[in-house]
């Protein structure tokens, strides 16, 4: 559910917050007060390509905030969406939606907070919003979203998953077999390299631990020169020289025994200065043992290089890490493997493909048998809807056919919707032959066919917001009435927004908000507010052009009789 829709600085509209509820929400108000914008950003809001024209004149940028609820089945999804784009979870079951454009410079947009791209906002919009304009009805158009609607309103679910799953493990296979089928010379080709680079690889005897090893002896066979220098430097310091640590240590205990006979109490400087000789005595032992380790020898330092520039070529070549070489080098085992008993794998992979193709055609032809049973309903239960709306001898039929099953390889290709094609027919008229829904040229007529189907779907439909902008356009006042009912009843399932000049649509709002514009200094605003009962009789009165006391009564009854 919307609960808060922000828009700033878009057209007419300077800084606008929008509070809805569930249920209907209608919104009216006089032609040019800005309705339009509030489709605008919802369209924006939900990944539409931006025009920098639409920027309020005077302003830098334009931002718009929308606030969904989300819960029930439809999070999981949401959720799997954000996760894949690298996204913030959704908290407390709250997705925030954010999107800015700047007159000059990127724009910018954000999914709890969490920058974003278009793509990932139009993701989420596909789930969140189904928006119906007076041009806006193409997913009706369709085939592979006809056949959503077929098997929502029929809850096959459980037959195209059942279908689903062998589909996609014989595309695994035959993907599988695909990387096997290869020209002769690009086969030979490739099995000598992948020879190669396993026998590469197989022959340096890395692992992690080694190549460390390798990299410290090389470290310091590489300063050999400079640290035995060093070290016999210090060895020189501290016994070779006049004046050397050890005849300092000499002196001090001297100068130490001359006070201990002066003084008593200063004993415990003899062990303070016992302990300070053995220190240097361990320091010594260590640098002399380090010298004696330490090997100037060139042949063994160039040994060392070839092994570090053999990693190094072969990081380069594989990985950026040794793990990452290993791992190459142990895909690259097992896809020769597969090419050396290339002709075994394929046979296997042929009798595989050929179960697994049966299992797809059996789920495909159980599917299809029960989509022909819920077909009937289907029509039936549409062409009602439709007389309601004023069809009254209309006709609608689903006209499935079944797919071509084979390519010119002769592989079964289908998509995930099963084996067959629909094609959704209309005919308003008797005597006149049905058509595809996509040659319907009336917006009128097309707005009314969704209207119905959204009725029948109503209940199995998981979008959690539907929103018409004036599909009641064309509409008369009678069916308008109808119209509104039918709204009301689409709400009973998920929140309707609805914008609309239609009094008798308007009566039967939950919620009914009214856009006005006003001028001031110069400048033209459009506003909104949510009506009080009161506010209600005045407008839907102005709808029904009579904002006199007559016409306030007539407003009266047409909202008694909504309620």
């Amino acid at each position: 559910m919307l609960t808060t829709l922000r828009i700033k600085n878009l057209a007419l509209v300077d800084d606008l917050t929008l509070e809805l509820s569930e249920g209907l929400n209608i919104i009216t108000g006089e032609t040019g007060a800005g309705k339009s914008i509030i489709m605008g950003a919802l369209n924006l809001i939900l990944g539409q390509r931006a025009d920098r024209s639409l920027i309020r004149s005077g302003a830098d940028q334009c931002v718009i905030e929308a606030v969904f609820q989300v819960g029930g089945e439809i999070l999981p999804v949401l959720e799997s969406i954000l996760e894949a784009w690298g996204l913030e979870p959704c908290q407390d079951q709250t997705l925030f939606l954010k999107r800015s454009m700047r007159t000059s410079g990127a724009n910018r947009q954000f999914v709890n907070g969490s920058p974003t791209t278009l793509e990932a906002l139009a993701q989420l919009g596909d789930y969140l919003v189904d928006m119906h304009g007076p041009h806006d009805h193409q997913s009706l158009l369709d085939g592979g979203r006809q056949l959503q609607i077929l098997d929502a309103f029929g809850k096959l679910e459980v037959h195209r998953q059942a279908f689903g799953e062998p589909l996609k493990a014989l595309r695994d296979l035959q993907e599988q077999k695909a990387s096997l089928v290869v020209d002769d010379q690009t086969y030979l080709r490739e099995l000598e390299l992948l020879r190669h680079q396993v026998r590469e690889i197989s022959q340096a005897q890395l692992s992690p631990e080694q190549a460390q090893e390798l990299e410290t002896q090389y470290e310091r066979h590489l300063h050999a020169a400079k640290l035995l220098e060093l070290s016999q430097g210090a060895l020189h310091l501290l016994n070779e020289q006049e004046g050397s640590l050890w005849d300092l240590i000499g002196t001090i205990g001297r100068n130490l025994d001359q006070i201990r006979s002066l003084d008593a109490a200063t004993q415990s400087m003899e062990g303070i200065h016992q302990e300070l000789a053995n220190q240097v005595s361990e320091l010594e032992q260590a640098l002399s043992h380090y010298v004696d380790r330490l090997d100037l020898d060139p042949a063994l330092l160039q040994e060392l290089e070839e092994q570090m520039a053999s990693i190094q070529s072969l990081k380069r070549k594989y990985g950026p890490e040794i793990e990452d070489v290993l791992r190459f080098g142990q895909e690259a085992s097992t896809r020769l493997g597969e090419l050396e008993s290339r002709a075994d794998t394929l046979a296997h992979l042929d009798s595989d493909i050929a179960k697994m193709t049966d299992q797809c055609l059996s789920a495909g032809k159980k599917l299809s048998q029960a989509r022909s049973k819920v077909l009937p309903k289907l029509e039936k239960n549409i062409e009602q809807e439709l007389k309601d709306l004023g069809f009254h001898q209309s006709r609608f039929r689903v006209d499935v056919q079944s797919r071509s099953l084979l390519n010119a390889q002769g592989q079964l290709q289908v998509s995930a919707q099963g084996l067959d094609r629909v094609d959704f027919q209309f005919g308003p008229n008797p005597g006149e032959p049905l058509r595809p829904l996509r040659l319907i040229a009336s917006s009128g007529e097309m707005a009314r066919v969704m209207l119905a189907l959204k009725t029948v779907l109503a209940a199995q439909d998981q979008v959690p917001l539907l929103v018409f902008d004036e599909v009641d356009a064309n509409v008369g006042g009678a069916t308008g009435k109808v119209v509104g009912v039918k709204m009301k009843e689409i709400a009973r399932h998920r929140q309707v927004i609805s914008i609309t000049h239609l009094a008798p649509v308007a009566a039967c709002a939950a919620h009914h908000y009214r856009v006005t514009k006003e001028v001031k200094e110069e400048r033209s605003y459009s506003a909104i507010e949510k009506l009080t009962p009161k506010e209600r009789v005045d407008e839907i009165a102005r709808m029904l052009g009579g904002e006199d006391e007559a016409g306030r009564k007539h407003a009266k009854a047409m909202l008694k009789e909504s309620a």
